[in-house]
């Protein structure tokens, strides 16, 4: 069984991965795709490094904390590359993003 303090963070991971892999799909079918670039690429990145979070809570690993500290910044990241654009998708996925940021910020720091 996951322990308590992993639930809030693989839920916010889960549904940040969910809003970046849409989010980057949703992308590729705009008009302007080359003006989308970095926005795609931080949602591929940042949807790998939860879904690796995810894995990593879900078994317990000693190395949880630490990835969860990279998909921090993976999700800062990317929640400012999403939040240049005002396509919907872009939009949600910033916020999803920020979301994660702030449950693996607290999770690797102790909380």
């Amino acid at each position: 069984m996951v322990r308590q303090r992993y639930a809030s963070c693989i839920q916010a991971c889960s549904a940040c991965a969910i809003a970046c892999e849409t989010c980057a799909a949703a992308c590729l079918k705009e008009m302007d795709v080359q003006h989308l670039a970095t926005c795609i690429s931080c949602d591929i990145e940042c949807a790998d490094l939860c879904r690796l979070a995810e894995r990593l809570m879900a078994r317990d690993s000693p190395l949880a904390d630490e990835v969860c500290r990279l998909c921090a910044i993976a999700c800062q990241a990317c929640a400012e590359a999403c939040s240049k654009h005002q396509h919907d998708h872009c939009q949600q996925c910033a916020q999803a993003c920020q979301r994660c940021v702030v449950e693996c910020e607290a999770l690797a720091a102790g909380a």
